[in-house]
Protein backbone atom coordinates (compact mmCIF):
# COMPACT_ATOMS: atom_id res chain seq x y z
CA UNK A 1 0.00 0.00 0.00
CA UNK A 2 1.07 3.40 -0.80
CA UNK A 3 1.84 5.74 2.34
CA UNK A 4 0.64 9.29 2.61
CA UNK A 5 1.85 12.02 4.94
CA UNK A 6 0.75 12.46 8.38
CA UNK A 7 -1.29 15.49 7.59
CA UNK A 8 -3.15 13.91 4.80
CA UNK A 9 -6.14 11.20 5.41
CA UNK A 10 -6.08 7.89 4.03
CA UNK A 11 -9.34 6.42 2.92
CA UNK A 12 -9.34 2.59 1.43
CA UNK A 13 -11.70 2.52 -1.29
CA UNK A 14 -15.17 1.44 -0.45
CA UNK A 15 -15.84 -2.23 -0.87
CA UNK A 16 -18.37 -2.74 -3.40
CA UNK A 17 -20.80 -4.05 -0.86
CA UNK A 18 -20.37 -0.98 1.26
CA UNK A 19 -24.06 0.27 1.81
CA UNK A 20 -25.65 3.51 3.88
CA UNK A 21 -24.72 3.75 7.19
CA UNK A 22 -28.69 2.99 8.34
CA UNK A 23 -28.33 -0.35 6.15
CA UNK A 24 -26.44 -1.70 9.41
CA UNK A 25 -28.96 -0.29 12.02
CA UNK A 26 -28.70 -2.04 14.63
CA UNK A 27 -25.65 -4.26 13.79
CA UNK A 28 -23.48 -6.02 16.68
CA UNK A 29 -19.89 -4.76 16.88
CA UNK A 30 -17.25 -6.53 19.15
CA UNK A 31 -14.13 -6.54 20.97
CA UNK A 32 -11.78 -9.30 22.06
CA UNK A 33 -9.63 -9.19 24.89
CA UNK A 34 -6.76 -11.70 25.90
CA UNK A 35 -3.82 -12.49 27.25
CA UNK A 36 -1.36 -13.28 24.88
CA UNK A 37 1.92 -14.62 25.22
CA UNK A 38 4.91 -15.44 23.33
CA UNK A 39 3.44 -18.43 21.26
CA UNK A 40 1.57 -17.48 18.28
CA UNK A 41 0.06 -20.63 17.45
CA UNK A 42 -1.60 -20.57 20.79
CA UNK A 43 -2.34 -16.96 20.53
CA UNK A 44 -4.56 -17.76 17.44
CA UNK A 45 -5.85 -20.50 18.55
CA UNK A 46 -7.12 -18.68 21.22
CA UNK A 47 -8.57 -15.27 19.17
CA UNK A 48 -9.95 -17.98 17.10
CA UNK A 49 -12.22 -19.34 19.99
CA UNK A 50 -13.00 -15.56 20.94
CA UNK A 51 -14.16 -14.38 17.92
CA UNK A 52 -16.42 -17.67 17.31
CA UNK A 53 -18.02 -16.59 20.46
CA UNK A 54 -18.27 -13.34 19.54
CA UNK A 55 -19.79 -14.70 15.71
CA UNK A 56 -22.27 -16.80 17.62
CA UNK A 57 -23.37 -14.17 20.11
CA UNK A 58 -24.72 -12.72 16.48
CA UNK A 59 -21.64 -9.74 16.19
CA UNK A 60 -21.10 -8.54 12.76
CA UNK A 61 -17.71 -6.50 13.02
CA UNK A 62 -15.02 -7.66 15.45
CA UNK A 63 -12.03 -6.54 16.66
CA UNK A 64 -8.68 -7.80 18.29
CA UNK A 65 -6.47 -6.61 20.70
CA UNK A 66 -3.02 -4.57 20.13
CA UNK A 67 -0.45 -7.63 20.50
CA UNK A 68 -3.01 -10.59 20.10
CA UNK A 69 -0.74 -12.49 18.02
CA UNK A 70 2.62 -11.95 20.34
CA UNK A 71 3.72 -10.60 23.50
CA UNK A 72 7.15 -11.87 23.45
CA UNK A 73 9.49 -12.58 26.43
CA UNK A 74 11.66 -9.84 24.53
CA UNK A 75 10.63 -7.30 22.48
CA UNK A 76 12.63 -8.25 19.82
CA UNK A 77 10.54 -11.42 19.48
CA UNK A 78 7.82 -9.61 17.37
CA UNK A 79 10.37 -8.68 15.27
CA UNK A 80 11.50 -12.35 14.74
CA UNK A 81 7.83 -13.11 13.73
CA UNK A 82 7.51 -10.14 11.53
CA UNK A 83 5.34 -10.57 8.55
CA UNK A 84 5.12 -9.26 4.48
CA UNK A 85 2.28 -7.60 4.21
CA UNK A 86 0.03 -10.37 2.65
CA UNK A 87 1.66 -13.75 3.50
CA UNK A 88 2.51 -15.39 6.90
CA UNK A 89 0.21 -17.27 9.24
CA UNK A 90 -1.22 -14.46 11.16
CA UNK A 91 -2.80 -12.35 8.20
CA UNK A 92 -3.78 -16.04 7.04
CA UNK A 93 -5.79 -16.77 9.96
CA UNK A 94 -7.41 -13.03 10.13
CA UNK A 95 -8.39 -13.93 6.73
CA UNK A 96 -9.62 -17.20 7.05
CA UNK A 97 -11.49 -16.35 10.20
CA UNK A 98 -13.56 -13.33 8.79
CA UNK A 99 -14.62 -15.71 5.61
CA UNK A 100 -15.37 -18.69 7.82
CA UNK A 101 -17.45 -16.57 9.86
CA UNK A 102 -18.34 -14.26 7.24
CA UNK A 103 -17.68 -11.38 9.71
CA UNK A 104 -15.23 -8.29 9.33
CA UNK A 105 -12.17 -8.75 11.48
CA UNK A 106 -9.77 -5.92 12.58
CA UNK A 107 -6.69 -7.38 13.61
CA UNK A 108 -5.62 -5.37 16.49
CA UNK A 109 -1.46 -5.08 15.49
CA UNK A 110 -0.03 -7.27 13.48
CA UNK A 111 3.94 -7.33 13.09
CA UNK A 112 4.49 -6.22 9.62
CA UNK A 113 7.88 -6.04 7.72
CA UNK A 114 9.66 -2.26 7.48
CA UNK A 115 12.30 -0.92 5.99
CA UNK A 116 14.76 -1.44 8.90
CA UNK A 117 15.21 -5.35 9.28
CA UNK A 118 15.72 -4.42 12.96
CA UNK A 119 11.62 -3.08 13.39
CA UNK A 120 8.54 -3.92 12.74
CA UNK A 121 5.56 -2.07 11.46
CA UNK A 122 2.51 -2.36 13.74
CA UNK A 123 0.16 -2.56 11.88
CA UNK A 124 -3.63 -2.40 12.29
CA UNK A 125 -5.61 -4.53 9.37
CA UNK A 126 -8.97 -4.46 8.49
CA UNK A 127 -10.55 -7.63 6.42
CA UNK A 128 -13.85 -7.66 4.86
CA UNK A 129 -16.26 -10.72 5.53
CA UNK A 130 -14.99 -12.59 2.09
CA UNK A 131 -11.62 -12.28 3.83
CA UNK A 132 -9.94 -9.80 1.49
CA UNK A 133 -7.41 -7.33 3.51
CA UNK A 134 -9.50 -3.75 3.28
CA UNK A 135 -7.41 -1.77 4.79
CA UNK A 136 -4.20 -0.66 7.22
CA UNK A 137 -3.16 1.34 9.63
CA UNK A 138 0.38 1.41 10.81
CA UNK A 139 1.02 2.99 14.28
CA UNK A 140 2.03 6.20 14.38
CA UNK A 141 2.57 7.33 18.23
CA UNK A 142 5.14 5.16 19.93
CA UNK A 143 4.94 4.19 23.60
CA UNK A 144 7.48 5.31 25.84
CA UNK A 145 7.19 5.55 29.55
CA UNK A 146 9.79 5.32 32.51
CA UNK A 147 8.65 5.20 36.25
CA UNK A 148 10.11 2.93 38.63
CA UNK A 149 11.03 -0.61 37.39
CA UNK A 150 8.49 -0.27 34.41
CA UNK A 151 10.73 0.80 31.34
CA UNK A 152 9.07 0.68 27.65
CA UNK A 153 10.78 2.50 24.58
CA UNK A 154 8.47 1.30 21.38
CA UNK A 155 10.39 2.73 18.99
CA UNK A 156 13.89 0.52 19.63
CA UNK A 157 11.43 -2.09 17.88
CA UNK A 158 8.71 -0.15 15.94
CA UNK A 159 8.77 1.99 12.66
CA UNK A 160 6.09 4.69 13.04
CA UNK A 161 3.62 5.07 10.62
CA UNK A 162 3.16 8.32 8.77
CA UNK A 163 -1.09 8.25 7.44
CA UNK A 164 -4.11 8.81 9.44
CA UNK A 165 -6.01 6.16 7.97
CA UNK A 166 -10.19 5.11 7.31
CA UNK A 167 -12.17 2.67 5.89
CA UNK A 168 -15.80 2.55 4.56
CA UNK A 169 -17.82 -0.24 6.19
CA UNK A 170 -21.14 -1.68 6.36
CA UNK A 171 -21.37 -0.42 10.14
CA UNK A 172 -20.05 3.63 8.87
CA UNK A 173 -16.92 5.09 8.53
CA UNK A 174 -14.16 3.56 11.28
CA UNK A 175 -11.24 5.23 11.66
CA UNK A 176 -8.32 3.18 12.92
CA UNK A 177 -6.17 3.85 15.68
CA UNK A 178 -3.66 1.62 18.08
CA UNK A 179 -3.18 1.99 21.86
CA UNK A 180 -0.76 5.11 22.62
CA UNK A 181 -2.33 6.85 19.60
CA UNK A 182 -5.28 7.61 22.07
CA UNK A 183 -3.55 9.95 23.64
CA UNK A 184 -3.18 12.26 20.38
CA UNK A 185 -6.69 13.98 19.62
CA UNK A 186 -5.18 15.08 16.86
CA UNK A 187 -5.11 12.42 14.97
CA UNK A 188 -8.84 11.74 15.35
CA UNK A 189 -9.43 15.64 14.52
CA UNK A 190 -7.76 14.71 11.28
CA UNK A 191 -9.47 11.63 10.78
CA UNK A 192 -12.97 14.14 9.97
CA UNK A 193 -16.35 12.64 10.63
CA UNK A 194 -16.12 8.89 11.63
CA UNK A 195 -18.76 7.02 12.83
CA UNK A 196 -16.61 3.98 15.17
CA UNK A 197 -12.89 4.73 16.09
CA UNK A 198 -11.20 1.39 16.99
CA UNK A 199 -8.26 1.83 19.52
CA UNK A 200 -6.62 -1.90 20.09
CA UNK A 201 -4.76 -1.35 22.99
CA UNK A 202 -2.16 -3.35 25.26
CA UNK A 203 -2.39 -0.56 28.08
CA UNK A 204 0.25 -0.84 30.70
CA UNK A 205 -1.78 -1.35 34.32
CA UNK A 206 0.05 1.73 35.66
CA UNK A 207 -1.38 4.02 33.00
CA UNK A 208 -4.70 2.27 32.26
CA UNK A 209 -5.73 2.22 35.82
CA UNK A 210 -4.96 6.19 35.98
CA UNK A 211 -6.36 7.01 31.93
CA UNK A 212 -7.76 4.25 30.13
CA UNK A 213 -11.33 5.01 30.62
CA UNK A 214 -11.14 8.60 30.65
CA UNK A 215 -9.04 9.17 27.52
CA UNK A 216 -11.65 6.22 26.00
CA UNK A 217 -14.78 8.33 26.93
CA UNK A 218 -13.31 12.14 25.95
CA UNK A 219 -12.59 10.41 21.95
CA UNK A 220 -15.99 9.09 22.40
CA UNK A 221 -17.91 12.70 23.45
CA UNK A 222 -15.64 14.85 21.45
CA UNK A 223 -16.04 13.44 18.20
CA UNK A 224 -19.73 12.00 18.94
CA UNK A 225 -18.72 8.66 17.88
CA UNK A 226 -18.97 4.93 19.23
CA UNK A 227 -15.33 3.63 20.46
CA UNK A 228 -14.48 0.24 20.62
CA UNK A 229 -11.74 -0.51 22.23
CA UNK A 230 -10.15 -4.32 22.40
CA UNK A 231 -7.51 -4.57 25.48
CA UNK A 232 -4.76 -7.29 26.79
CA UNK A 233 -5.60 -7.86 30.24
CA UNK A 234 -3.71 -9.87 32.51
CA UNK A 235 -0.62 -11.07 33.48
CA UNK A 236 1.99 -11.93 30.64
CA UNK A 237 4.91 -14.46 30.46
CA UNK A 238 7.17 -11.43 30.13
CA UNK A 239 6.68 -9.70 33.51
CA UNK A 240 4.25 -7.59 31.86
CA UNK A 241 0.65 -6.85 33.08
CA UNK A 242 -1.96 -5.05 31.12
CA UNK A 243 -5.23 -3.31 31.95
CA UNK A 244 -7.43 -4.82 30.48
CA UNK A 245 -11.02 -2.92 30.65
CA UNK A 246 -11.61 -3.80 27.05
CA UNK A 247 -14.96 -1.48 26.42
CA UNK A 248 -17.56 -0.30 24.00
CA UNK A 249 -19.01 3.54 24.44
CA UNK A 250 -21.45 5.40 22.63
CA UNK A 251 -21.27 8.77 20.99
CA UNK A 252 -22.49 10.39 24.53
CA UNK A 253 -19.96 8.85 26.40
CA UNK A 254 -22.07 5.86 27.83
CA UNK A 255 -19.73 2.62 28.47
CA UNK A 256 -22.23 -0.15 26.41
CA UNK A 257 -19.88 -3.05 27.61
CA UNK A 258 -17.00 -3.51 29.55
CA UNK A 259 -14.68 -6.86 30.72
CA UNK A 260 -12.38 -5.51 33.38
CA UNK A 261 -9.85 -8.79 33.34
CA UNK A 262 -8.92 -11.56 31.73
CA UNK A 263 -9.98 -13.38 28.05
CA UNK A 264 -13.41 -12.78 26.85
CA UNK A 265 -15.58 -10.54 24.79
CA UNK A 266 -17.20 -7.03 24.92
CA UNK A 267 -20.21 -6.59 22.62
CA UNK A 268 -23.22 -4.15 21.52
CA UNK A 269 -25.48 -3.02 19.11
CA UNK A 270 -24.58 0.42 17.48
CA UNK A 271 -27.67 2.51 16.30
CA UNK A 272 -26.45 5.03 13.28
CA UNK A 273 -30.02 6.85 13.39
CA UNK A 274 -29.05 7.68 17.23
CA UNK A 275 -25.39 8.70 16.09
CA UNK A 276 -27.11 11.07 13.78
CA UNK A 277 -29.81 12.77 15.88
CA UNK A 278 -26.82 13.13 18.54
CA UNK A 279 -25.16 15.06 15.88
CA UNK A 280 -28.24 17.42 14.77
CA UNK A 281 -28.72 18.12 18.80
CA UNK A 282 -25.10 18.81 19.54
CA UNK A 283 -23.42 19.77 16.06
CA UNK A 284 -20.22 20.81 18.03
CA UNK A 285 -18.10 18.77 14.87
CA UNK A 286 -19.69 22.17 12.80
CA UNK A 287 -19.09 24.64 15.44
CA UNK A 288 -14.99 23.64 15.06
CA UNK A 289 -12.85 26.94 14.71
CA UNK A 290 -9.38 26.12 14.70
CA UNK A 291 -9.74 24.19 11.85
CA UNK A 292 -10.51 27.49 9.76
CA UNK A 293 -7.83 29.18 10.55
Amino acid sequence: MTTQPASSVGRARPHKNVTAVSAAAGARIAGVQMASGPNVSANLNEAGRLIAMAAAQGARLVALPEYFAIMGLQETDKVRVREAEGKGPIQKFLAETAREHKIWIIGGSVPLASDDPKKVRNSCLVYDDKGRQVARYDKMHLFGFNMGDENYSEERTIQPGNSVQTVDTPFGRIGLSICYDLRFPELYRAMKDVDIIVVPSAFTETTGKAHWETLIRARAIENLAYVLAPAQGGYHLNGRETHGDSMIVDPWGVVLDRLPRGSGVVSAGINPQYLKRLRGNLPALQHRILHRI
